[in-house]
């Protein structure tokens, strides 16, 4: 619908946002090495597999699945699987958002809270994939049929669900900042974070009601969301308003 491109929003309590800027980096290097012989090899061994990682209960170890070509415990792959990307696209529109929006999010909370905030939104949106995948394919067992590979079967990849937490956080602190965006991807508009971020999440819901939309985990974005709508409220710094709330002034 839009990519975003800039928000009038200036840090408040950090002089530099090293953890967003860290998370960039690492997942530039991370794709880059998956384009070698190597990493397209051993790359779907950190992916979140539903039916593997529920096989082992989630903390029993690694599943060996068929694309697995290392032992990588499931649980890590709850992690790992936010670095990883498909194609350079999925790379740029997930960085560009966590670009925009995630240095205010960390300006609210902290470096080290930030980083757990991130990776556990992406925990949340790959549990939640994994739960409607598994609920669709045991669905498609019992009625005794198979169209190509079900959902549960399939790899999950992407910083999408941490993304999305992001912007549901971001959303919730500053809805009426204004931000730059390319609507349909060529016309510039500045709009408020609650008219743009909110169609984005109203996309995602949308979604989810659409049949056959392509290989996009929407219920991933979705558990991103309600995990960054949910978090941002505790684990923001003390005398953090939400909502654009004047703060009140110190007695």
């Amino acid at each position: 619908m839009f990519v975003p491109l800039s928000d009038d929003n200036p840090l408040r309590s950090i002089r530099w946002p090293i953890v967003t800027v860290a998370l960039i980096v690492a997942n530039v290097v991370i794709y880059l090495l998956e384009l070698t012989p190597t990493g397209q090899t051993v790359a779907a061994s950190f992916a979140v597999v539903p039916t593997e990682l529920f096989g082992v209960r989630i903390v029993g170890g690694p599943a060996n699945g068929p694309l697995d070509r290392l032992p990588v415990p499931e649980w890590l792959t709850l992690i790992s699987y936010q670095f990883l990307h498909g194609d350079p696209l999925h790379l740029i529109g997930n960085m560009l958002f966590l670009w925009v929006f995630g240095d205010n999010v960390e300006d609210a909370m902290g470096h080290l809270k930030f980083l757990g905030f991130y990776l556990l939104c992406g925990v949340v949106g790959a549990l939640a994939h994994a739960v409607s995948a598994e609920i669709g394919y045991t669905a498609l067992l019992m009625k005794g049929g198979f169209a190509g590979k079900a959902a549960g079967q399939i790899p999950l990849i992407g910083a999408s669900a941490a993304v999305a937490g992001v912007i549901a956080a971001y959303l919730m602190l500053h809805p009426h900042v204004r931000v730059w965006v390319l609507a349909f991807r060529f016309i510039p508009l500045r709009l408020t974070a609650l008219l743009a971020l909110g169609a984005w999440i109203a996309t995602q819901l949308v979604m989810l009601l659409v049949p056959d939309v392509g290989p996009v985990a929407w219920w991933a974005h979705i558990g991103g969301i309600l995990a960054g709508a949910v978090l941002i409220v505790f684990m923001r710094r003390p005398g953090v308003a939400l909502f654009d709330r004047p703060t009140a002034p110190a007695a």
